[in-house]
């Protein structure tokens, strides 16, 4: 789908506010409601807009650590990644789960209530995951910029 101008300014808006009425985003964006809806609609087939989805602050929700694993996994299995993969995602605490390219081949993010509980899950969880050959812990100290807004 070809984005368009009136597109990137509704796209704009809705990641500053994803919680605006299509009333609002049409008065914002300087549209009738009914042109706004069915360019939204369009983005969302398109798959340009996936959702939209509800952030919840982790330290208000008692989750005050977060680590961040480097993992270099042992692949003389070829099933080495869909079989670590499979049984990361059944971890609660990891939110998220990458694979990369380069000396690390997976990178993930885990929350835990505090130190004690981040080491309960990394003894018991995280390392009896399959494959692993090498795991580098990055403890979050502070968040400069967290963002996932697209500059458009």
């Amino acid at each position: 789908m070809q984005v368009d101008d009136i597109d990137r300014r509704l796209l704009r808006h809705l990641q500053a506010d994803g919680s605006l009425t299509m009333a609002e985003l049409a008065a914002r964006a300087g549209l009738s409601a009914g042109a706004c809806w069915r360019r939204v609609e369009k983005l969302e087939a398109s798959g340009v807009i996936e959702g939209r989805e509800v952030v919840l602050n982790p330290r208000a929700m008692g989750y005050a650590v977060e680590v961040f694993l480097r993992i270099t996994l042992d692949k003389t299995q070829g099933n080495a990644f869909d079989e670590f993969i499979r049984a990361a995602r059944e971890i609660p605490e990891v939110g998220g789960i990458q694979t990369l390219l380069g000396r690390v081949d997976i990178r993930m993010d885990v929350r835990a209530r505090d130190l004690a509980h981040y080491q309960e899950i990394y003894k018991e969880r995280i390392l009896a995951l399959p494959h692993i050959n090498d795991v580098e812990a990055l403890m979050l100290i502070s968040e400069v910029k967290n963002t996932e807004a697209l500059p458009i």
